[in-house]
């Protein structure tokens, strides 16, 4: 696989065999695909997700407590959906995927069919809850990349651009950080970092909105 906007067959012989060229496969779990983008891992994951919950509806939409089980759908649910989620990339398309993922949990739990009319923010009332999944992105990468800014490793040089590559290709390497909203820039994250306690009482517990980028 050639990971480009415009990606090109690339010709590699083993044995005298040609590899073959792919579009998309799965590597540890995560779906990884031609154009560098997270959209189709995102898809996918939901997917999985939804089926997760289908399996377990009754539990979920039963009378139990109502923080019971919003603690059951975070725990269960959630954690399919966002697996591998401190790695990726979001832009605009992704948030509305994922944004829309959260409130179909919601409206499934408490048996809110779409013809009923009822507006997203009555659903969040309902089960007293605010959007979070972003801000749970968010902190997972925050913690992610806490811990690689700390080593001395192939991919913190990746992360850097230290790997030669084209311009635009180093640009979208650096975006991943863009999530943690430091505007002072790579250098005072790393600063952070390097003082454990400095970097969770930045983002181990209020990180703030995501910043999407659409590229």
């Amino acid at each position: 696989m050639k990971i480009s906007r415009q990606p090109t067959p690339v010709t590699i012989k083993i044995d005298q065999k040609q590899l073959e060229n792919v579009k998309c496969f799965k590597y540890l779990g995560s779906l990884l695909t031609d154009d560098g983008r997270c959209t189709c891992e995102i898809k996918s994951r939901i997917a999985m997700a939804k089926a997760a919950f289908s399996k377990k509806k009754n539990l979920f939409t039963s009378k139990l407590d109502l923080n019971l089980r919003k603690k059951l759908v975070k725990c269960y649910i959630w954690s399919i959906a966002l697996y591998g989620a401190e790695t990726w990339t979001l832009r605009a398309v992704d948030q509305k995927h994922l944004e829309s993922f959260e409130m179909w949990c919601w409206r499934r739990m408490e048996k809110i069919s779409w013809t009923d009319y009822v507006r997203n923010e009555e659903v969040l009332i309902r089960v007293s809850e605010q959007r979070n999944i972003l801000h749970e992105i968010r902190k997972r990468k925050a913690n992610w990349i806490g811990h690689v800014l700390c080593r001395n490793c192939l991919l913190k040089e990746v992360i850097e651009g230290k790997i030669e590559g084209r311009i635009e290709v180093t640009r979208r390497r650096k975006k991943m950080l863009d999530d943690l909203g430091d505007r002072r820039g790579y250098c005072h994250l790393k600063e952070k970092a390097l003082d454990h306690i400095k970097w969770r009482n930045c983002f181990g517990r209020d990180c703030g909105p995501v910043v999407l980028t659409d590229y």
